[in-house]
């Protein structure tokens, strides 16, 4: 009897120091947790999500273009996003924001079908830009198969580059200027290519972030 007493206390005395050791160790962990927590640095978050802030007299953008013929593209200024799926104001074809280059105030935004529309209104209202007028354009499905000359040269004197080889379900994205002096650093281009596409008929997202300096009296 004293030797089954005694291997029962030997048994209680190691259940004991084990939980204890158990419990010390998960206290332990929660504290470094907790410690960690305190003293740890969440990464700053600038306007839009862009990777660094801009400085003063500039505004901060991100956007994207659409991917394929299903997610529509996105434009995001100062922390405002002007367009895009959720906002139910982006369509096929060329969606373009308006926005006042001194104060970043949203003038207007549009999208025109370059597929199954017509070119003239869009030309229309690209001859209607005031100077001073920031403008950012995306691409959702296909942006140039309407695309005549003049409307190139128009968005070519806002800055662009890339619209005069526009092609077919190209991606692109750009943000320029009315009375812009020279060609603007703002514009992705991705070709619609059946070797290199990520979607079948259609190539990826392109995406693009900066900061537009401020236009000053």
């Amino acid at each position: 009897m004293r030797v089954a007493g005694a291997a029962k206390l030997v048994v209680a005395v190691a259940v004991f120091l084990l939980t204890f050791y158990v419990i010390s160790q998960v206290f332990e962990i929660k504290m470094d947790a907790s410690l960690g927590n305190l003293f740890a640095t969440k990464p700053p978050r600038y306007k839009c999500g862009i990777s660094k802030a801009c400085p003063e007299k500039h505004f901060a953008f991100k956007m994207a273009s659409g991917a394929a013929n299903v997610v529509g593209p996105k434009i995001c200024l100062e922390d405002n996003v002007l367009m895009s799926g959720v906002k139910n104001n982006v369509g096929r074809g060329i969606n373009v924001a308006l926005v006042n280059g001194k104060t970043g105030d949203l003038i207007d935004t549009r999208y025109f079908d370059m597929w199954g529309g017509n070119v003239a209104p869009f030309i229309e209202f690209l001859k209607a830009i005031q100077d001073g007028t920031i403008v950012l354009m995306g691409t959702y499905d296909d942006g140039a198969t309407k695309l005549n000359d003049e409307a190139r040269q128009l968005i070519a004197e806002l800055g662009s580059t890339s619209i005069t080889h526009l092609g077919f379900r190209d991606n692109w994205v750009f943000c320029g200027g009315k009375g812009i002096k020279t060609k603007s650093p703002f514009e992705q281009h991705i070709k619609n290519n059946k070797d290199t596409n990520k979607y079948e008929g259609w190539p990826e997202v392109v995406e693009m972030e900066g900061c537009i300096p401020q236009k000053q009296d």
